[in-house]
């Protein structure tokens, strides 16, 4: 509730401080030289806060705009992030297009929420509709972009889009192959003209290593000796160590002896500097072998599928694919519904003897 103090300054004017105190919102305090004046904010801040639109300005607020905030994230914190910075450019220029002309006092959680529903709603250049993933990054690059605003700038005391609710994601596709499949897809991989295809194949396979890791790969980073690949660069930013056996390690090391560009890439292409392109003798190799619905990344799927079924728990899981959390692994709980079957049969069998 608002509390209205009528005080006294020192050259014997009267001020009216104005205090807030409303659960769930910092402190919040003016001065006025009018009692209605402070009675009118009151009202009107009170009233923002209980229908989640108000936020605490600061002088750049009032006269900076999103434009003015975009600009400066582009050009001083995007090429800090290489990785994705060209997306990343790209979503920030939508909102630049949409709403840059409002000055950030104005960019509430109404408006930014009026045209998170216009992304679900409209199409992407090439005529798609927008998947609700593809949204939740529009609002990422946004939501950061806003942070720093408050935490390096000190343009704004809080970011809007803490209180813009996001599309709910689909639940993550599950898809490897079965026996079958994965011997009938190596084959068509060990007959491919490329020689690089099988070796990538068996890596993925492996050690669920993402294709990105994998065309990056450096013989540098790879310990014959130690039977383990260090990644310096991952999509998460963490130095991860895979390990490398059996298989895997036994067909690196062939590759490794058969070695003629003079390069450090692993799966060099045409450009010794830079790595191969697989994605015409990929998509041969699963026509030849009569697969449908399996992509690329869903190598990564098998690996993490493969481990589970050899009860691998999640958290191991989850570190070796190079997950934070082992949230993203959870997609794989299903696959060990009899691991589970089995470990209350044997408790049944010890408490009640049946």
């Amino acid at each position: 509730m608002a509390h209205i103090e009528e005080r006294k300054t020192e050259d014997g004017k009267v001020k009216y401080r104005v205090q807030i105190r409303l659960r769930g919102f910092p402190h919040q305090t003016e001065t006025f030289d009018r009692k209605t004046d402070a009675k009118r904010w009151a009202q009107k801040t009170e009233a923002a806060m209980q229908e989640g639109r108000y936020f605490k300005t600061t002088a750049a607020a009032k006269k900076r705009t999103l434009g003015d905030l975009i600009d400066r994230y582009i050009k001083e914190i995007l090429p800090r992030k290489p990785k994705n910075a060209h997306n990343t450019e790209t979503q920030l220029n939508w909102w630049k297009q949409q709403i840059g002309h409002c000055i950030l006092l104005d960019v509430t959680p109404a408006i930014i929420g009026e045209h998170r529903d216009k992304l679900l709603e409209g199409k992407t250049p090439k005529g798609n509709i927008r998947s609700s993933t593809t949204v939740v990054r529009y609002l990422s690059a946004l939501s950061h972009a806003f942070t720093i605003a408050v935490k390096e700038w000190g343009w704004l005391e809080d970011n809007p889009l803490r209180k813009v609710c996001k599309p709910q994601l689909p639940r993550g596709r599950v898809r490897f192959l079965d026996d079958e499949e994965r011997a009938r897809l190596l084959e068509a991989c060990k007959i491919s003209t490329n020689p690089f295809l099988y070796p990538v194949v068996i890596l993925a396979l492996a050690t669920g290593m993402r294709q990105g890791e994998m065309m990056n790969l450096s013989w540098s980073d790879v310990d014959f000796k130690k039977e383990k690949i260090t990644l310096l660069e991952t999509k998460n930013g963490d130095i991860r160590v895979v390990p490398l056996t059996g298989h895997a390690h036994a067909v690196l090391k062939e590759l490794q002896a058969k070695r003629t560009q003079d390069t450090n890439l692993v799966f060099p292409g045409s450009k010794p500097n830079r790595p191969i392109d697989l994605r015409f003798p990929w998509e041969q190799a699963i026509k030849k072998s009569s697969i449908t619905n399996f992509r690329f990344h869903d190598l990564r799927h098998c690996c993490a599928s493969y481990l589970l079924m050899n009860k691998v728990p999640l958290p191991v899981i989850a570190e070796i694919l190079g997950h934070k959390t082992y949230q993203m692994v959870k997609r794989y709980a299903h696959l060990s519904e009899d691991h589970k079957w089995q470990a209350i049969a044997n408790m049944n069998k010890n408490i009640f003897g049946c």
